[in-house]
């Protein structure tokens, strides 16, 4: 059996906004148990109402109009929301990659060799 939505639901009231591990995962198709101390992903960790609320925004493909319509609620309600749902939401900082003017100058600086160089521009070595 699959995971429903309701289980999540559940879950997440049981817990009470507490934070929780997950200490056993069993694969349903293969019976497969993996044991350990797993945190759950950023959204399960929402409460169930801001759970829907992230699910009903992905699908009106983030319109803060549809939102308004179907909550019944303003525009600095939806705003304020979203905000707040946003700071609670871990995100992963990526470094961009460097431009390819950064590369060439630090190849003619001798910072880096020209193999190097040719990765950082996305090339093979």
């Amino acid at each position: 059996m699959t995971l429903q939505i309701h289980d999540w639901q559940a879950l997440t009231r049981l817990t009470g906004g507490q934070s929780f591990t997950v200490e056993r995962v069993r694969l349903d198709e293969t019976g497969i148990a993996v044991e350990g101390a797993f945190t759950p992903p950023p959204l399960a960790r929402l409460s169930a109402e801001d759970q829907v609320f992230v699910a009903a925004f992905i699908r009106s493909h983030g319109s803060i109009k549809a939102m308004e319509q179907m909550f019944g609620v303003s525009y600095p309600t939806i705003k304020a929301r979203i905000s707040r749902i946003a700071a609670a939401l871990d995100f992963v900082e990526t470094s961009p990659a460097p431009a390819k003017a950064d590369t060439l100058d630090r190849l003619e600086r001798g910072e880096i060799n020209v193999e190097e160089a040719i990765a950082a521009l996305g090339g093979r070595p």
